[in-house]
């Protein structure tokens, strides 16, 4: 039982250390997603006059919001979407041009700047550049707009923004389809190259992964992660829980048997205590034993010496009976002797 308590101990520790470990996660993970969740709502990265409209969001109803809320994009298409959309992922979507007119004003009153505005009720998608079928064509992916998720409603404007801009997976598949083209193409790469009808080719690395449509994502993944955290850390701690109990029930068990044990030491210590005046008493009892056996032997020697004089007097006895029957004899002869005389 104190092996298993020392075991459960062990596992109790290790819980409890994995426990505060998911914890500390947690921790550094709602740290970090409160970080970004500011970021987001003080809409920092975007320009002075964005912020401001966007401060206006509560109040103006006909605000939908900056393109790069309106949208989801898988990961690893992220740069490249990004790319294509240019300064056009801070354009702010409206419900129509009175909305955006009414906007342009407050900039204009206020002297907070310029900002784009992308009312729903005015956008056309237009037309795509290049062929409408590029699918067969070497490392394309599709069209930007097809590799965004936004809600029906914001499709136009998305397609208005991105429709024609081509995503392929590198750049020379890139170069070669400008050439094919005659240099009449929008292309991007997953990399962040971009080429431009008339054959220019901008790209570089970016400052910092933390754009716009990663943010994004990155908050709801660290939302997803922090749930999970949180139900490792609930696990754990009912995993603690449940082997502090477990070793309550241990310990419960230990003093059970040691109160056994202590009971079995009093009765070994009472027996030992009986065991040993039973042997004192043996001992006594051999002692009494040798002193009658030198007395029985002393008494059977002094009974051999009464039997032989016993026996003694015996032969002297029936010697006497003899000699009297002699003469008694001889007695009876001289009484006949006599009366004859």
């Amino acid at each position: 039982t104190e092996a298993r308590i020392d075991s459960i101990q062990s596992m109790v520790r290790e819980a409890e250390q994995a426990y505060n470990n998911k914890v500390q996660d947690c921790t550094a993970q709602e740290s970090k997603l409160e970080a970004l969740k500011n970021l987001a709502e003080r809409y920092d990265g975007y320009g002075s006059s964005i912020r401001k409209i966007m401060e206006q969001k509560e109040k103006n109803k006909g605000i939908h919001g900056v393109v790069a809320d309106l949208i989801t994009v898988e990961k690893e298409y992220e740069t490249a979407v990004e790319t294509a959309l240019g300064n056009n992922i801070q354009n702010i979507v409206t419900d129509d041009e009175q909305t955006a007119k009414q906007l342009i004003e407050f900039l204009k009153q206020n002297r907070y700047g310029r900002a784009t505005f992308l009312p729903l009720t005015g956008i056309d998608e237009g037309k795509k550049d290049a062929p409408e079928d590029m699918s067969k064509e070497k490392g394309v992916i599709g069209y930007a707009g097809e590799l965004i998720e936004t809600d029906k409603k914001y499709r136009n404007v998305i397609n208005y923004l991105v429709g024609r801009i081509l995503v392929v997976d590198h750049i020379d598949h890139a170069i070669a389809l400008q050439k094919k083209y005659r240099y009449s193409l929008r292309i991007v790469t997953p990399h962040g190259e971009y080429l431009t009808p008339g054959g220019s080719i901008s790209g570089g690395a970016y400052r910092n992964n933390s754009n716009l449509l990663g943010r994004k994502r990155e908050i709801e993944e660290l939302e997803e992660a922090l749930l999970k955290y949180k139900s490792e850390a609930e696990q754990l701690l009912a995993k603690k829980d449940e082997l502090r109990l477990e070793r309550s029930a241990a310990r419960e068990e230990l003093e059970h048997h040691q109160r056994e044990l202590q009971d079995l030491y009093v009765n070994q210590n009472t027996a030992k205590m009986n065991l040993n005046k039973e042997e004192e008493k043996l001992r006594e009892i051999r002692d009494e034993y040798s002193v009658l056996a030198a007395q029985l032997k002393e008494t059977e020697l002094k009974a051999e010496g009464i039997d032989a004089e016993i026996q003694k007097k015996n032969d002297e006895l029936k010697e006497n009976l003899d000699r009297s029957e002699e003469n008694r004899r001889r007695i009876e002869n001289y009484a006949k002797l006599l009366e004859q005389e």
